[in-house]
């Protein structure tokens, strides 16, 4: 191929299904129909066609929960340095990013690369806006997405990294980046960092609703305390029809409070539309995951900082986390297995703002071929990318291609 676009995808296994053949139009899937093996491609056909050779075939990936803006990754080695803590984290990254150049082009680039090549096609971000640094960090992401022309479509969350009510000037930071387009705002820890749950709760759905934005809100506090904050976040998404928009991250008091009061907060948060994310954490109690998507309480999952000042981990591959995150939550079965692997696809949708994304007729073509017998095989192996394509072109390939 000489441009990367691609017209047909043939020989290939959605979801470890009979072999078929894809057809794309610009950014979309407009056809999929059964693969004749015996069917010759003509020569003046060829440009744009592309062999699957049987691969099993899986919708792009969608990280519903990333930090690219506070990445290293491609520069020197960085030792972990800071306290534990969530407060002693924030203090860290605060005082060494300057000299680090984070928020930076290069690194953001090359975060969104390696996310391409291994399958991930979008990305719900939360990109630090505080008074130290302004919205800088907003115009670093949008460059590093036209940078990899926008091969990885990217919403973005204005976050608070180092509080709202307690640094003055953020919220009207916020309501800037809510105004110049960022898609939700964010909030971080309510009561465990702002010590004032009722006013930052308040303040951001304020600007939500006068700017027509979403929430996403970063929630570790624990608990009776987390589960305060929860009910808070419930009520006020059902006072401001803000359901569908409004996110809590982390979580962690769902998985700690008792069976029948987890019970009734993921009701209720099915009743308010408010959906959870998770970075698949091993030392916390992990959330519910067959309880939430049994009450139809959208899930993602991402993952978190790469390679930054909070954590020297990571390498953005989700289906990896996918994996942890089945281990985490004792599954076993093959539709667990393959549960797990949607969470990290078809049911992320909403989090990148899609009625649909999946391997079928409409949807966007974003397309991640590796070799697996199924989607149970491929997230207990986590297998090579051997093709991804994002909005019908060619990101990263592992293979030769025909045409």
């Amino acid at each position: 191929m000489t441009d990367g676009q691609v017209t047909r995808l043939l020989n290939v296994r959605p979801w470890g299904g009979d072999p078929v053949d894809i057809h794309l139009e610009a950014e979309s899937i407009t056809r999929i129909t059964p693969h004749s093996p015996d069917e010759a491609v003509a020569p003046a056909d060829r440009r744009g066609t592309v062999d699957g050779r049987g691969l099993l075939a899986l919708p792009g990936f969608i990280n519903a929960h990333a930090h690219i803006d506070k990445s290293w990754w491609g520069k020197p080695w960085v030792s972990y340095g800071g306290e534990t803590s969530t407060q002693g984290r924030i203090a860290h990254e605060r005082a060494h990013r300057d000299e680090l150049g984070i928020p930076g082009v290069e690194p953001t680039v090359e975060v969104l690369r390696q996310m391409l090549r291994t399958g991930t096609t979008a990305v719900r971000t939360h990109v630090d806006v505080d008074t130290g640094i302004g919205l800088r960090g907003l115009d670093v992401v949008r460059e590093a997405v036209a940078a990899v022309d926008g091969a990885v479509e990217v919403h973005i969350v204005a976050f608070p990294q180092d509080g709202v009510l307690r640094r003055p000037g953020v919220l009207d930071l916020l309501d800037t980046a809510a105004q110049q387009g960022a898609q939700y705002i964010g909030g971080l820890d309510p009561a465990g960092i702002d010590r004032d749950p009722v006013g930052q709760l308040d303040a951001l759905f304020d600007i939500a609703e006068r700017r027509g934005v979403g929430i996403d809100i970063h929630l570790h506090d624990g608990g009776e305390l987390g589960l305060f904050e929860m009910e808070l976040i419930v009520d006020r998404t059902r006072r401001t029809g803000l359901g569908g928009r409004v996110n809590v991250a982390h979580g962690f008091a769902v998985g700690q409070i008792d069976t029948a009061r987890q019970a009734d907060l993921v009701a209720s948060f099915a009743d308010a539309e408010v959906s959870m994310t998770t970075v698949a954490p091993p030392r916390v109690a992990p959330l519910p995951l067959r309880t939430l998507r049994s009450a139809q309480v959208p899930v993602g999952l991402g993952t978190d900082g790469i390679r930054d000042l909070w954590s020297p981990f990571g390498d953005g591959d989700l289906l990896t986390l996918a994996r942890q995150l089945a281990q985490l939550s004792g599954f076993r079965r093959d539709e667990e297995l393959v549960d797990a692997v949607r969470v990290t696809s078809t049911d992320a949708a909403s989090f990148v703002g899609r009625d649909v994304h999946d391997l079928v007729e409409g949807a966007r073509a974003d397309i991640v071929l590796v070799d697996a017998e199924n989607p149970a095989d491929a997230l207990v192996r986590a297998p090579r990318r051997e093709l991804v394509i994002a909005g019908g072109r060619v990101v990263a390939d592992a293979r030769v291609v025909t045409g």
